[in-house]
C-alpha cells in the first residue's frame, strides 16, 4: 500500500418448443389449476400479477418451482410492438417442457448416448410487458401448473442448475452483509426472511454465496485503486482541463474519487441548468456506489457531466460528492437537480446546494408501486394508479391537495406508510409543486429508459483498471465524436405541419428536438378558444371544456407573455395557450426571449442575452392578479400561490401604471402588424389611411 501512499503525495503535490399461443389479451386458463404441493407453497402465480422486470418475474417463478419440485427455463420471446421496442412477451416453462431435437449423427464420430429429460410438459408462466404511466412493468397473462411427470423432492431440486441463480440485488445485499461482519448462514437466513421464503428455498445455495465472496476477495482492490489514481494523474498531465479529486481513509484505502472530463465541463457550462445525479448503481466487487451526473443538451441527447465512486452511503459521502462536483464546475450550481429518493442525499443537497430545486425521479418511485400496492389494492390497483397519474399531472397545488385526500378516502389508505411518505415528500415529486422550475423535460418517465441505457454503457467497464478511459469511451467523449454528431444533427430535417409564420420562424431558430416540442403545442393550439377579459388578460379554454381554462397575460409593447400553466418555466417551450393568444391576435413571430438560447440550433456559448427570460427562476415569473371571468368566479392566475404579499389593489395600480406608461411611449400595439414594441409613428399599418379612417 506504500505505492498508493506515494502516489497520493505525488498527486497532492502536483431469452420451450411448444406453448399456448398469445392472442394479445389476458389469457384465462380454462382448466382448474393443479398445485402439486399446495400446502408448502407460500406464493402462487396468478393472472394479473405484476413485476418490475423480467428478472423479478423469473426469480419469483423460480422460487415457486423450487417449492413445487421442478425447475424452469426461459423459453420463447416476442416483440409485438414493432422494431426497436424490445421484448414485449416472455414465456417461462418447466425444465422438462418441449421435446428433444434429433441431431444428425456422424458415422465417423463417437456420439454421447445422453437421454434428454424433456417430455413435453405443458406447465408454464407467461408475462407481457405493459406501459402504464409511461413506466414499463410485466404482468402474468398465462399460467398452468399441470405436469406430466413426477416432481422432485426438495433436496433433489436444489441440484438443478436453474435453481442456483443469484440476481444483481442479491449480490449487492450479500456484499453489504459481508461488510457488516455477518456469517454466510446468517446472510442466508436474513435473505429468507426478506424474501418471505421457507428455510432452504432461496434460488441459490450456501456454496454459491461462499463462491461469490471468494470472487470478491480475489479482486485486488489496492492495485486497482493505484491504477485508477495513476490513470487520473496521467490524464491530468495530458489534459490540464481534466479535473479529479479523491480521499484516502486512515487505512490508506481509496474511500472516494470523482472526476470530470474537459468536454464534460464545457457541456455543463452550457447545459448544466438541470441535472440528474443517479446513485442507484454499485460496483459490487469493490463495494462502491457509483454516482453519475447526466444532463440534456439542446438536441435532447444525454450529456455526461461527471462520475464519482463512494465507499460509504451516508450524508458525509454525498456532501463530499456534491462539493467536489461544484468545485470542478467552478462553483456553478444547477438550478434543478433530480435524484433517487434517498434520505442522506436529500440532506446533502439541502446543505451543499441550498438554492437548487431538488426533486425525485418519478420513475424510481413508480417502479416500487407494484410491490407496495398491487396486493393491497387487488382489482382496484389499476384504477388507483390511473388516479395517481391524474393527480401527478395536475397544475394547481390546491387541486392536488383536495384530490389526494379524496383518493386516500376512496381507497382506504389512511394508515398506509407508503402513502404517508409520498404525501410528506410531495413537494419533491408532484408536478404541481415543480412546474415553476426548469427541468428540461427530464421529469418525464420516458427519460428513464434513455438514462438507464446511457448508464449501462458506463457500467460495461467492469474493472477499475483503466476505468477512467473506459468511461470516456462508453459515453462517447472522443476527439472525433463532435464533428460526427454535428453531421448527424444537420442531416435531421424538420417538416412544417401548420404552415404558419410562427412555425416557420421557430423552425429556423430552434433545434429539431426543441422545435418538435413546440410544434406539438402549435398543432393543439387551434382546439382552444381565446377569450379577452381585460386589455391584457385572456382566458384560454378547450372547445369541449369551457368551464375551466388557463390565464394568459400579454403585454405587446414589453414583449411579455405568461400563462398560468407554467409550461415555459418548466420546459422552456411555449404552451398551446400562449400560442393561441398570439395567433388569434395576428402575431407572426415569437419574441426572442421565448426562444431560449439553450434550445437554439447554434448554441453561442455560456453567455446569455440580457433580454432572455429567466425561465429557470420562479421569482421572475409574473404573479398574475385575480380577475373575475365571464362565469363570475374569481380565480387566481397564479394557481396555488399563497405567498404573494401584494394586494389586489396594488396589482391593479401596477397594471394601470403600466398601461399609462405604455400609452405615453406611443408604442404600436396593433396585432395585425405582426411586430412587437416599435414606435407607432414608424408603423406602416398606423400610417395607413384606411386604418385612420376606421379608428
Amino acid at each position: 500500500m506504500s505505492k498508493l501512499t506515494d502516489l497520493v503525495k505525488e498527486t497532492s503535490e502536483s431469452g420451450m418448443d411448444s406453448c399456448a399461443d398469445d392472442i394479445g389479451t389476458v389469457e384465462e386458463m380454462a382448466e382448474v389449476t393443479i398445485l402439486s404441493r399446495q400446502t408448502s407453497v407460500n406464493l402462487v402465480p396468478f393472472i394479473g400479477q405484476r413485476f418490475v422486470s423480467q428478472d423479478a418475474a423469473y426469480e419469483f417463478y423460480c422460487s415457486f418451482a423450487k417449492q413445487c419440485g421442478f425447475s424452469i427455463r426461459r423459453h420463447r420471446t416476442r416483440g409485438k410492438d414493432g422494431v426497436g421496442r424490445g421484448i414485449t412477451r416472455r414465456d417461462f416453462t418447466c425444465h422438462r417442457g418441449g421435446y428433444p431435437q434429433i441431431k444428425a449423427s456422424d458415422e465417423g464420430k463417437m456420439q454421447r448416448n445422453r437421454k434428454s429429460s424433456r417430455c413435453g410438459c405443458q406447465a408454464y408462466m407467461r408475462i407481457v410487458k405493459k406501459a402504464d404511466f409511461d413506466v414499463p412493468e410485466w404482468r402474468i397473462t398465462g399460467f398452468s401448473n399441470i405436469h406430466n411427470h413426477e416432481l422432485l423432492k426438495s433436496n433433489e431440486v436444489q441440484l438443478l442448475p436453474a435453481c442456483c441463480t443469484m440476481s444483481a440485488d442479491d449480490k449487492s445485499r450479500i456484499c453489504m452483509y459481508a461488510k457488516a461482519g455477518m456469517s454466510v448462514r446468517q446472510m442466508l437466513r436474513m435473505m429468507e426472511l426478506e424474501k418471505g421464503v421457507k428455510l432452504g428455498c432461496l434460488p441459490f445455495t450456501e456454496m454459491d454465496v461462499r463462491n461469490l465472496l471468494q470472487s470478491f476477495r480475489n479482486v485486488n482492490c489496492d492495485s486497482d485503486a493505484i491504477n485508477l489514481l495513476e490513470m487520473c494523474k496521467y490524464r491530468k498531465d495530458k489534459d490540464p482541463n481534466f479535473k479529479y479529486n479523491f480521499q484516502i481513509d486512515p487505512n490508506n484505502q481509496l474511500e472516494r474519487i470523482a472526476w470530470s472530463y474537459a468536454s464534460s465541463i464545457e457541456s455543463y457550462e452550457a447545459f448544466g441548468d438541470a441535472v440528474i445525479f443517479d446513485t442507484t448503481h454499485r460496483l459490487d466487487p469493490y463495494d462502491m456506489i457509483m454516482g453519475i451526473w447526466v444532463g440534456v443538451d439542446n438536441h435532447g441527447s444525454n450529456c455526461f457531466f461527471g462520475c464519482v465512486l463512494l465507499r460509504d452511503e451516508n450524508t458525509e459521502s454525498f456532501s463530499w460528492a456534491l462539493k467536489t462536483f461544484l468545485e470542478s464546475m467552478d462553483g456553478k450550481a444547477p438550478e434543478t437537480i433530480l435524484t433517487d429518493q434517498n434520505i442522506w442525499l436529500k440532506e446533502a443537497v439541502a446543505v451543499e446546494m441550498p438554492r437548487t430545486k431538488h426533486a425525485f425521479c418519478i420513475w424510481h418511485i413508480i417502479a416500487k408501486f407494484s410491490d407496495w400496492f398491487s396486493v393491497l389494492l387487488g382489482s382496484q390497483y389499476d384504477k388507483w394508479k390511473a388516479e395517481f397519474h391524474r393527480l401527478y399531472n395536475l397544475h394547481s397545488v390546491e387541486d392536488f391537495e383536495v384530490g389526494w385526500m379524496k383518493m386516500v378516502d376512496t381507497y382506504g389508505l389512511h394508515g398506509n406508510k407508503h402513502i404517508a411518505s409520498l404525501y410528506a415528500l410531495r413537494a419533491f415529486w408532484a408536478l404541481p409543486f415543480l412546474r415553476c422550475h426548469f427541468f428540461a423535460g427530464m421529469t418525464s418517465a420516458f427519460q428513464s429508459d434513455l438514462i438507464n441505457a446511457f448508464i449501462q454503457r458506463i457500467l460495461s467497464a467492469h474493472s477499475l483498471d483503466n476505468f477512467v478511459e473506459k468511461v470516456a469511451v462508453a459515453v462517447g467523449y472522443k476527439v472525433d465524436a463532435g464533428p460526427k454528431q454535428k453531421v448527424q444533427r444537420k442531416a435531421h430535417k424538420v417538416s412544417l405541419k401548420m404552415g404558419s409564420p410562427i412555425e416557420s420562424h421557430a423552425a429556423t431558430v430552434l433545434t429539431p428536438y426543441a422545435f418538435s416540442k413546440l410544434q406539438e403545442e402549435l398543432v393543439l393550439a387551434p382546439q382552444y378558444a381565446s377569450l379577452l377579459v381585460d386589455e391584457t388578460y385572456f382566458i384560454v379554454r378547450h372547445h369541449i371544456d369551457m368551464d375551466i381554462g388557463c390565464k394568459v397575460l400579454w403585454i405587446p409593447h414589453d414583449e411579455f407573455i405568461s400563462c398560468s400553466c407554467h409550461l415555459f418555466e418548466f420546459s422552456g417551450i411555449l404552451c398551446r395557450h400562449v400560442l393561441r393568444v398570439l395567433s388569434t391576435n395576428n402575431c407572426f413571430h415569437i419574441p426572442d426571449r421565448y426562444l431560449p438560447v439553450r434550445w437554439r440550433e447554434e448554441f453561442p456559448g455560456p453567455a446569455h442575452d440580457d433580454n432572455d427570460v429567466a425561465y429557470t427562476s420562479p421569482s421572475d415569473s409574473l404573479i398574475l392578479p385575480e380577475v373575475e371571468d365571464s362565469v363570475g368566479f374569481v380565480r387566481s392566475f397564479a394557481a396555488g400561490n399563497t405567498h404573494d404579499p401584494m394586494t389586489l389593489e396594488k396589482m391593479k395600480e401596477r397594471i394601470r401604471d403600466g398601461i399609462n406608461i405604455y400609452r405615453k411611449r406611443r408604442r404600436c400595439s396593433l396585432p395585425c402588424c405582426g411586430q412587437f414594441g416599435h414606435d407607432a409613428n414608424d408603423c406602416p399599418m398606423m400610417g395607413s389611411d384606411d386604418l385612420n379612417e376606421d379608428g
